[in-house]
C-alpha cells in the first residue's frame, strides 16, 4: 500500500502543478509563459521522483510502467494497481482545479495543434526519448540512479519547451486522460492514450538491444 499511496501522491503533484501552470498562465494573462510550465513539469518530475523513487520507483505515468514490465523488471500482478494509483492521483488533481478553476474550458487538457498524425508521431517520439533515458538511468550503475531526478526531470522539461505547442507533450496518458474526462473534452484522448505506451515500448527494446552481452550481427 505504501507503494500505491506514492503513485497517488506523485502523480495528483505532477497533474495538479503541471496543468495548474497551464491553467493559472492562461488565468493571469500568460504570466507564467510557456517556457514556465515547461519548467514546472520538469521541477516537479523531478522533485518527485528524489521524494518517492525509494517507495515506488515514482513512475506517475501508466506507460512507464507498463514499459518496466516489458523490460522484465516490473511484476504484472502490479501493474493495474500502479495504474489506478496513478489515475486516483490524476484525478484527484483534475477535479480540484476544476473546483478552484471553474470557468477554464480545457483544465490543462493535451490538444494537437495541427493534424492527429502529427501531434501521435510526436507524442510517440517524445515518450521514446523519455523511456529511453529512465530505463537507462534506472538500470545503469548506482551513480547514474543518483541523478535520476536532474537526468528525467531535464528530459521532461526539454521535450515540454519544443513541443509542447504542437502536441501538447504530454507523454503520459493519465495526465491527458484525467482533464480531459474532468473537462469534457475527450475528443482527442486517443492519441494520449497509445503514442506514449507505444513510445515507451519501442524504448524498451531499444535497450534490451544496446545492452544485450551477445553481439550483434
Amino acid at each position: 500500500m505504501r507503494k500505491y499511496l506514492a503513485e497517488v501522491i506523485g502523480t495528483f503533484a505532477l497533474v495538479f502543478c503541471g496543468t495548474g501552470a497551464i491553467i493559472i498562465n492562461q488565468e493571469s494573462g500568460g504570466v507564467i509563459t510557456h517556457a514556465g510550465i515547461a519548467v514546472t513539469f520538469g521541477l516537479i518530475v523531478a522533485a518527485m521522483i528524489y521524494s518517492l523513487g525509494d517507495i515506488s520507483g515514482a513512475h506517475l505515468n501508466p506507460a512507464v510502467t507498463i514499459a518496466f514490465w516489458v523490460a522484465k523488471v516490473f511484476p504484472a500482478k502490479e501493474i493495474l494497481p500502479y495504474i489506478i494509483s496513478q489515475s486516483i492521483g490524476a484525478f484527484s488533481a483534475s477535479f480540484i482545479l476544476h473546483f478552484l478553476f471553474p470557468n477554464n474550458v480545457y483544465l490543462g487538457a493535451t490538444l494537437p495543434a495541427g493534424t492527429e498524425m502529427q501531434s501521435f508521431i510526436l507524442e510517440l517520439i517524445l515518450t521514446f526519448l523519455l523511456m529511453f533515458v529512465i530505463i537507462h538511468v534506472a538500470k545503469g550503475s548506482k551513480e547514474q540512479g543518483m541523478f535520476a531526478g536532474i537526468a528525467i526531470g531535464s528530459v521532461v522539461l526539454l521535450e515540454a519547451m519544443f513541443a509542447g505547442p504542437i502536441s501538447g507533450a504530454s507523454m503520459n496518458p493519465v495526465r491527458s486522460l484525467s482533464p480531459a474526462i474532468v473537462s469534457g473534452h475527450p475528443e482527442h484522448v486517443w492519441i494520449y492514450l497509445t503514442a506514449p505506451v507505444l513510445g515507451a515500448i519501442l524504448a524498451v527494446f531499444c535497450w534490451m538491444l544496446l545492452s544485450a552481452k551477445k553481439p550483434l550481427p
